[in-house]
């Protein structure tokens, strides 16, 4: 049986005409395959069938947890915190390394997998830079993009808005000439990709264990490239580091008309929040998870809708909350009315990309479709694109979760 739900040509026509080319119009449909029942990553359903028949009869032959694994598969996403450094795969960075005649980092994939163990931040981090070691060439961050962008067609993330780090890449050498026409090109062949095409946009950030004269200097060389940002952000490790650091670079960034995102709550406290906000004027926060501790400031993030880019496999592994982070979330997301967003974060060192940690989060957290749905609407909400396009993103969710809440009351 296929689960269904169908757009006409004329509302294709019309949404493709409200959105310009810029947004892929959905015929969203999935059959389960023979493993539909495993764990996520191991689901074979399939997307873009070309005919329908009821799906009423299913509800008693498929579980809530695998028809809210299928939902999740099917429905619309935006990326909006995912460090494309943070997607060289182990398997990647040896053949990279080969390729451009370096030492391989680790001596085989089994060392690599080995090795990626961390027990916070600051030694996930020096596996990350260590991994970044290995990208010499515009090839190099061509694949590195390209390999993630088709990661998120298949998992149908439409938007994303992916971070990079310049400086790690000037530490080594290599210059923005280099970097960003790989990821320029990729950017563009990402819009041709089946089945359903997606549209990327970059995010410079700014490492804060680095000075703000160094964020100066990366700003400085990165002037011909700024029409090419959506942003510029700031993330590495926060302990130590608070958003103030950076309050002149950031007011700098604003007066050149891009907005400012920030990592804050992660490690740090919830008065690290408050300071992106009101210091660096962050208009999202990535992470932000320790906002939880400090009552008004979840309400002055309810009240203002600042969206937050939670990433739950990430706080799993760094141990945000050990032991106790699927109740921590829960208390986070659920009936607070925060604009809270799903992420991957670094998913070649988290083991999930972003299908993978709405899983894990609608498990832990014991969400039921309509709150899946709104973290999914969420992303488009808090992208930056034009109002026009979120609402075609959101109207699509809108149908999709109406559709399958009628079949299967989940």
């Amino acid at each position: 049986p296929i689960i269904s739900l169908y757009y006409t040509e004329d509302e294709a026509h019309q949404a493709r005409a409200f959105a310009s080319d810029h947004v892929s119009i959905l015929i969203l449909m999935a059959t389960p395959g023979p493993d539909s029942s495993s764990h996520a990553g191991n689901r074979n359903w399939s997307a873009l069938q070309s005919q329908s028949v009821s799906a009423a009869s299913e509800l008693d032959l498929v579980g809530k947890r695998q028809v809210l694994s299928a939902f999740i598969n099917l429905c619309p996403k935006a990326e909006l915190h995912v460090h494309i450094e943070g997607t060289l795969e182990k398997t990647m960075m040896l053949d990279i390394a080969e390729r451009n005649g370096l030492p391989a980092p680790y001596p085989s994939l089994g060392h690599a997998h080995a090795a990626y163990k961390f027990t916070d931040l600051q030694s996930f981090l020096d596996l990350y830079y260590y991994g970044c070691s290995v990208l010499r060439t515009t090839t190099d961050f061509y694949d590195l993009a390209m390999a993630y962008f088709k990661k998120a067609a298949q998992e149908n993330v439409l938007h994303v808005e992916f971070f990079f780090d310049p400086q790690t890449h000037l530490a080594y050498g290599i210059d923005f000439d280099v970097f960003m026409p790989g990821f320029l090109k990729a950017i563009k062949d990402a819009k041709e990709l089946r089945p359903l095409g997606v549209n990327a946009s970059m995010i410079m950030c700014f490492l804060r264990h680095l000075s703000e004269e160094d964020a100066f200097e990366t700003l400085t060389k990165a002037t011909p490239w700024l029409a090419h940002l959506v942003g510029v952000g700031l993330d590495s490790a926060e302990l130590g580091n608070p958003p103030a650091k950076f309050k002149n670079v950031m007011e700098r960034v604003r007066q050149l008309g891009l907005p400012v995102v920030a990592h804050a709550g992660e490690e740090g406290p919830a008065e690290f929040v408050w300071d992106a906000l009101n210091l660096l004027q962050a208009t999202r926060i990535d992470h932000g998870v320790h906002s939880l501790d400090d009552p008004v400031l979840m309400k002055h993030l309810a009240e203002k809708q600042v969206c937050l880019t939670v990433c739950p496999l990430s706080n799993l592994k760094l141990k945000v909350w050990d032991g106790i982070l699927g109740p921590k979330l829960k208390e986070l997301i659920v009936g607070t009315g925060l604009a809270i967003t799903v992420n991957s974060d670094d998913p070649a060192y988290f083991d999930g990309y972003v299908n993978a940690n709405y899983e894990w989060l609608t498990d832990e957290c014991d969400l039921d479709l309509s709150q899946v749905a709104e973290l999914a609407a969420n992303s488009f909400k808090g992208a930056f694109i034009a109002q026009e396009e979120k609402d075609v993103y959101l109207e699509v969710i809108h149908k999709l979760a109406a559709e399958w809440t009628k079949l299967y009351n989940v």
